[in-house]
């Protein structure tokens, strides 16, 4: 059986968004353990333009040329040898690496990939499931939100903090959030944030102080980084938990255990990740069914706002940088 041709968004020297090129990619017979998928939507994450940019975080980006993104659904189109838990047709989905899903077919482990159930939509599941994924851990692992618990989430208009602010409140949490604009602090809230925070007008720190009655947060789900993380720290209940999950405005100033965890009242800081979360299978598929019944049950709504054709993954990325989008981003082959 010689090369399947495919159509992919290849990068041959990392860098700008327009380093992506829509052309022609060969794409192998799937091999031991794999199986050729024929994708159906494509996940877009900020990752993404952390990969394309040549910053190998937070996974390893091969060699160029090269295909990035870690998130897609599609149809199964063939298997490997060994492969029995998948058949042609069958739908799936997958949300961590390897690299590869900006393309019409791939191939894909077989140990990593996941049955769709019926009756989730293809594009919904893109958008949602590495986010989704991630969010399940935050609020279940990294630290087990409780009714009343008050929360600070970051960035909560953005892809991945609508879900935190959608399925804490499900939780029964009292969500705080920090956004940027005015109107992104009006999505947040329609997402489930009681209180939202426009960073340039507030402390959010005193926010968090007034609503806890001068006491602090149980968490704060830090995804900024740099410009925010000792106020965050701040924000802290004693032996509260930082999960510093990201870092879009750079990687924040270093932490001394001592003065700045230590004197602010023996606080928990950690960098979770999802590729330690979801490294057995059964946590995979864990985290996975307990997605897919969310969204089922209707706690979580992808916020689907923008969707372009593969072949316009430079619009997309191009709209992600310029920290205007509202909500999710998928890509259609």
């Amino acid at each position: 059986m010689s090369n399947l041709m495919s159509r992919a968004q290849v990068i041959h020297k990392l860098g700008p968004p327009s380093a992506m090129t829509w052309q022609d990619w060969p794409v192998p017979e799937p091999g031991p353990g794999e199986v050729l998928l024929r994708h159906t939507a494509v996940g877009v994450n900020y990752a993404d333009t952390y990969h394309r940019g040549g910053i190998s975080h937070p996974w390893p980006v091969a060699p160029c040329p090269v295909v990035i993104g870690f998130e897609g659904v599609g149809v199964v189109e063939g298997v490997g040898e060994g492969v029995t838990g998948f058949k042609t047709g069958d739908r799936v989905a997958y949300g961590i690496p390897p690299l590869g899903s900006y393309s019409e077919y791939r191939n894909y482990p077989a140990d990593k990939l996941l049955h769709l159930p019926d009756g989730l939509d293809d594009r919904t599941v893109a958008a949602l499931l590495m986010k989704g994924m991630t969010a399940h851990y935050l609020l279940h692992r990294t630290y087990a939100v409780q009714p009343g618990d008050t929360i600070l989430v970051h960035a909560a208009a953005g892809g991945m903090g609508l879900i935190l602010c959608q399925w804490a409140k499900a939780l029964g949490a009292i969500v705080v959030g920090t956004v940027s604009t005015d109107e992104k602090a009006e999505v947040a809230r329609a997402a489930g944030c009681d209180h939202p925070v426009v960073r340039s007008k507030q402390s959010f720190a005193d926010v968090v102080r007034d609503v806890t009655d001068g006491e602090g947060c149980a968490v704060v789900y830090e995804a900024i980084g740099k410009e925010t993380m000792h106020q965050s720290l701040d924000s802290l209940r004693p032996m509260g938990v930082c999960a510093a999950y990201g870092h879009v405005s750079g990687p924040p100033d270093p932490i001394d255990i001592i003065q700045d965890l230590g004197r602010r009242g023996s606080l928990f800081i950690t960098r979770p990740a999802i590729m330690h979360y979801v490294a057995k299978r059964a946590d995979l598929e864990m985290t996975a069914n307990a997605l897919f019944k969310a969204i089922g049950a209707g706690i979580l709504d992808a916020n689907i706002n923008y969707e372009y054709p593969l072949k316009d993954a430079v619009k997309a990325h191009e709209a992600i940088e310029s920290g205007k989008t509202l909500g999710a981003t998928v890509l259609i082959p």
